[in-house]
Order: C-alpha cells, then sequence, then structure tokens
C-alpha cells in the first residue's frame, strides 16, 4: 500500500516571528502521527530554524520551495539543492507559479529534478493545466508534455519522486477539482508513467492533489483511489486546519 505523503507549501508568506510558533505548533500537534508523511515547506530564511524545531525524531519533514540546477557557482540569490543536503529532505520542483511566473521551461524542471536527486533530496514534482488549456480539452496534452519533458533522458522512475497534480486554476482561487476530476487527472498521470516506465513503477508512485485544498474538501479527495494525499497551500499555514488534513488523509487510507 502507498503511504499518503501531505505537503504544506507555505509560499512568500509568514515573517520569522509567525513562522517560529506554526512550527512548533506543527511538532506538537503532529507528535506521534504516522498515518501519513508530512512535509512543510517554509520560506528558505526560516529553513533553519525548522531544522531546529523539527529534529529527527519529528513525524515532520522539511522540503524546500525551489533549487537552483546547478550545485555550485555565480548564481546570486539562488540556492542548491546540494547546499540544503542535511536540513531538508524533499525539494518541490514545477510548481505552476515557477513555471507562468518566473518562466522556467520543462527543459529547466528536467535540469532541477536531476540535481535534486544528485544531491541526494526527494524531489516531488509539480504539474497541471491552466484553466484555458482545460477549458480546450487540453488537459491530458499538457500532462504529458510536462511529465515528458520532467523525465527527458531518464531511463527508470526515481523511487523517491513524488508527483503534484495541480490544476492551475484551483490554486489559491478557492476552487477545487471535483474528487471525480481530480481522481481522473491523478489516474491519467499514473498511466502516463506506466507507458513510459512500466506498471510496476506506476503502482508504486505516490500522485497528491493540489489547489485549494482545505480540511473541509480533502476527505472527498483522499479516498480515491489514485490519490496518495496531496499538496497543501494556503491551508498549511494555518496549524489546526493543516493537521486536520492530515489527520482526515490518514484516516481514509486507513478506512
Amino acid at each position: 500500500m502507498r503511504i499518503p505523503i501531505v505537503g504544506g507549501n507555505w509560499k512568500m508568506n509568514t515573517t520569522r516571528a509567525e513562522a517560529l510558533p506554526l512550527l512548533v505548533a506543527l511538532r506538537d500537534g503532529l507528535d506521534g502521527f504516522d498515518g501519513a508523511e508530512v512535509v512543510v515547506m517554509p520560506p528558505a530564511p526560516w529553513l533553519g530554524d525548522a531544522a531546529n524545531v523539527l529534529e529527527e525524531d519529528s513525524a515532520v519533514h522539511i522540503g524546500v520551495q525551489n533549487v537552483h540546477w546547478e550545485p555550485r557557482g555565480a548564481f546570486t540569490g539562488e540556492q542548491s539543492a546540494a547546499m540544503l543536503v542535511g536540513t531538508a529532505e524533499y525539494a518541490l520542483v514545477g510548481h505552476s507559479e515557477r513555471r507562468h511566473v518566473f518562466g522556467e521551461s520543462d527543459a529547466d524542471v528536467n535540469r532541477k529534478l536531476r540535481s535534486i536527486l544528485d544531491a541526494g533530496l526527494r524531489p516531488i514534482l509539480a504539474v497541471g493545466e491552466t484553466e484555458a488549456e482545460r477549458d480546450t480539452g487540453a488537459t491530458y496534452e499538457v500532462l504529458r508534455r510536462q511529465l515528458e519533458g520532467a523525465f527527458a533522458g531518464f531511463t527508470d522512475l526515481p523511487t523517491t519522486i513524488v508527483i503534484a497534480y495541480e490544476p492551475v486554476w484551483a490554486i489559491g482561487t478557492g476552487r477545487t477539482a471535483t474528487p471525480e476530476a481530480a481522481q481522473e487527472a491523478c489516474a491519467a498521470v499514473r498511466s502516463m508513467v506506466a507507458e513510459r516506465f512500466g506498471a510496476e513503477a506506476a503502482s508504486a508512485l505516490r500522485i497528491q492533489y493540489g489547489g485549494s485544498v482545505t480540511a473541509d474538501n480533502i476527505a472527498a479527495l483522499a479516498v480515491q483511489p489514485d490519490i496518495d494525499g496531496a499538496l497543501v497551500g494556503g491551508a498549511s499555514l494555518n496549524p489546526e486546519a493543516f493537521i486536520a488534513i492530515c489527520r482526515a488523509i490518514a484516516q481514509a487510507r486507513h478506512a
């Protein structure tokens, strides 16, 4: 059985005074929790604080929101995956905001994915279509292009990778894909991975759903057979809401 994974992407939110109590609340609220894997991705300035608060025996793991594909060099303001070893375990790559706000291409995603794996971190690869692409019936074409671009040159599916299906039109908008639509898209992602890397690899792959996930809507999403957790944005800034999401996902999978 695939172990669900819940990611909390704080994006560019929280001051240090806000981040510290949020980290403590998550650590204490999820103490002993083992029904799903939990990853929080605070802004880069608070990664050291996260490492101090979330010690090795914590149920909450640390992820980063972005990396550069080079291990070192003259790239002012960037951070490499190699620099984060010992602080973070997971790294997010391919998020729609990186693609659409900062102009990252599929080739950039491929380079970053390789750098994350080379450093020994665990990647969370985000894919998803815009509203216009969905309205024109291009959802699966977009997902296939993004997956093929991310895995260009790969002969095997990395066993540590997680894929997050995040329809862009649902991120931060309050609109969530219906459980049926989210399941259909996640199943399509799994099918595309199976075509490329084989059924066994695809069956073991964990696929998250992301896009305006809340404590109120997660239960119906989490029971879908091809959804193995959630990538959470705004609700991850509220410890009670995020903990409730984690527990709902664990309960749905147990049931």
